[in-house]
């Protein structure tokens, strides 16, 4: 349980905070859809004892460490190995037809940041794999030595945001003719001479938007999220409420874009009333999106780049 304990989930106390009006004093279900190494989870079970939470991970492992950690709680867990954009057919099998809170910590985890073998961390060489379920799905060293050269340059651009997509496939392209990649430290180097002297300087280390892109691509995490969001805001009952932790603009931008669209009014402009069933169907709870205190990210650096965002059902979903 070392990892379990050195794990220290981001924002915990506001996420307590936000979730009480919905859960505090009465039977409740929430859905912890990325419950990693269950740190949220276990907050969410102490602070709310008539609780029951359904904890889905698309990583076996996860839930493996995550089922020792919350085994205390008994019968009021529920986990499941699943990805997070399922969320439906989980609740369907488990008869639960709404549940009073969503919550979803995205990106990539703490444990398989740390664990080496995965491929996630650019600072260790290891195998490039960087599959959150590695029992199914392609690798990155798949894609790095299958795809087109146009398709590995969008996928920079677009995932990575990376200015200089088109120099690094090119550099890809020669050396995997050379060789194809399969671990991350050959990867690294090239990255290191592709990006100019000026970008490494000021742009952070040169591996980081690269790996953030493939990352992304081998688990379809942007495509999961554009399904899981419509998923979760449909199951969730009035007054029910939905926290997202990201921690990168692409991830904000789909939650905000998901949330603002049901909180706004389908009543055509210039009406002086609100038409029957065109009114919103989410109150956003936090004022655009919350960050980590200075004093949290001291403490934990993996708080920096968090982007919080919540809101609650105030009508139920339209049919």
């Amino acid at each position: 349980m070392a990892a379990e304990a050195a794990h220290v989930p981001v924002m915990t106390g506001r996420v307590l905070e936000l979730f009480a009006p919905a859960l505090e004093g009465r039977p409740a279900v929430v859905v912890d859809a990325t419950t990693g190494l269950g740190g949220h989870s276990e907050a969410l079970l102490t602070a709310f004892p008539q609780l029951k939470l359904v904890g889905l991970d698309r990583d076996p492992h996860a839930l493996e460490r995550s089922g020792a950690r919350l085994a205390k709680f008994g019968d009021r867990v529920e986990l499941v190995h699943a990805v997070y954009d399922t969320l439906p057919d989980v609740l369907a099998r488990l008869g639960l037809s709404r549940v009073d809170g969503v919550m979803f910590d995205l990106g990539v985890s703490s444990m398989q940041l740390d664990e080496e073998e995965r491929g996630f961390a650019y600072a260790r060489d290891a195998p490039l794999d960087m599959r959150m379920d590695p029992t199914t799905g392609q690798t990155a060293a798949d894609v790095l030595n299958t795809y087109e050269p146009g398709e590995l340059v969008r996928i920079l651009r677009e995932y990575g945001e990376e200015r200089f997509a088109q120099r690094i496939v090119k550099a890809i392209v020669a050396e995997r003719a050379r060789q194809p990649f399969d671990r991350s430290e050959r990867l690294v180097r090239l990255l290191y001479d592709a990006v100019p002297a000026a970008s490494r300087r000021t742009g952070g280390h040169p591996a980081k938007r690269t790996f953030q892109a493939l990352r992304i691509e081998v688990n379809g995490e942007l495509e999961v999220l554009r399904r899981a969001l419509p998923a979760a805001l449909s199951a969730l009952a009035v007054g029910g409420r939905i926290v997202v932790e990201s921690y990168h603009s692409l991830e904000d931008r789909i939650v905000k874009q998901a949330f603002a669209e049901l909180a706004k009014s389908r009543t055509p402009p210039g009406l002086p009333v609100e038409l029957p069933g065109h009114g919103p169907e989410l109150k956003l709870i936090t004022r655009g999106a919350e960050k980590a205190s200075e004093e949290e990210i001291e403490q934990n650096p993996r708080a920096a780049s968090v982007r919080l965002r919540v809101a609650e059902r105030i009508k139920e979903a339209d049919a």
